[in-house]
């Protein structure tokens, strides 16, 4: 799926909240608020409400909360780690590249306005219009102490890498552009759903390895290879596909330390994976589709009428 996008402009906005903020004094906090609000708009209500649940400015002792946070020993720490582990270089880059092939391929979207942030181990990546937000913090790699330390359990760890920041935000911003329908809640809707977002990493990111696109080992990779058939089968004769059961489409969908009714060696999300080779499969039998169909496409039937998948 590689294509040409050296001579794909873009102007890419990313404003880091994390220094512009953490680097206050005790005294300049006051004064500061309203010109960070200023400067980063919904994103700074995104952050104090959302993100470290302090509240608005309106309330009468948000100046104080909010010197609690900065202040933190915790929060500094961890501000230190992040200058450590996350190179802001890199970062630019590689999202500069992804979003080339974004507008490539979506050439009539915008691009969002990025920011981030320390968030004191929160939520990870937030979402609204026009705008994508990511907590550094969350991606100081698998053996960061603090990680360790908040008993986070090994599979979330492993995922908690620099190398995940950029396919994780492009993974949460085609979630939330192209989100499942409503009133298609089966467990074969969220597989062919989450295929189509790696496929769609697929194209964003054609270097890069699929393990890093969803987030396996190389072992847990082979698995899936090794045991498609199986898998797929299983989904078929327990006839799981169409349940609408909450807890089984979890199951197969969310990411866990391995798919309880496989086997402790096969990985969480078997059935993001499965989607995703059906997905591939699709486009391969289908070359006059293009990515822009794909994502628009609701109909995940036909998809699987039309792949002729056969693991």
């Amino acid at each position: 799926m590689k294509v040409d996008v050296s001579n794909i402009s873009i102007r890419l906005k990313i404003k880091h909240l994390d220094a512009d903020l953490l680097n206050l004094k005790a005294d300049e906090i006051a004064t500061a608020i309203p010109s960070l609000k200023n400067s980063y708009g919904d994103f700074f209500d995104i952050f104090t409400y959302q993100m470290i649940a302090i509240g608005g400015t309106d309330q009468s002792n948000f100046t104080q909360m909010l010197n609690s946070f900065i202040t933190d020993t915790i929060v500094q720490q961890a501000k230190a780690s992040v200058a450590q582990n996350i190179d802001t270089l890199r970062f630019r880059k590689e999202l500069e590249t992804a979003f080339k092939h974004y507008k490539y391929y979506f050439p009539e979207k915008e691009i969002p306005a990025i920011y981030t942030c320390i968030s004191g181990f929160n939520q990870s990546i937030v979402v609204a219009q026009n705008l994508l937000g990511v907590s550094l913090d969350n991606y100081l790699g698998s053996q960061s102490q603090f990680y360790e330390k908040l008993g986070l359990p090994a599979y979330k760890r492993r995922n908690m890498r620099s190398e995940k920041l950029v396919p994780e935000m492009m993974q949460a911003w085609a979630d939330t552009e192209w989100p499942r329908p409503d009133k298609e809640n089966t467990l074969f809707s969220n597989m062919i759903q989450q295929g189509k977002v790696l496929y769609f990493l697929d194209a964003m990111f054609p270097e890069m390895n699929d393990t890093l696109k969803i987030g396996y080992t190389e072992k847990q990779m082979v698995f899936c290879r090794k045991n498609e058939t199986k898998m797929w089968t299983y989904l078929a004769e327990h006839k799981m596909l169409f349940t609408t059961d909450r807890m089984s489409i979890k199951r197969f969908i969310d990411d866990a330390p391995y798919t309880a009714s496989f086997s402790e060696e096969s990985p969480g999300r078997s059935g993001a994976w499965i989607g995703w080779q059906i997905v591939r499969a699709y486009m391969k039998s289908h070359p006059e589709v293009k990515l822009p169909n794909l994502m628009n496409n609701p109909n995940f039937q036909e998809i699987l009428n039309q792949s002729g998948y056969q693991p």
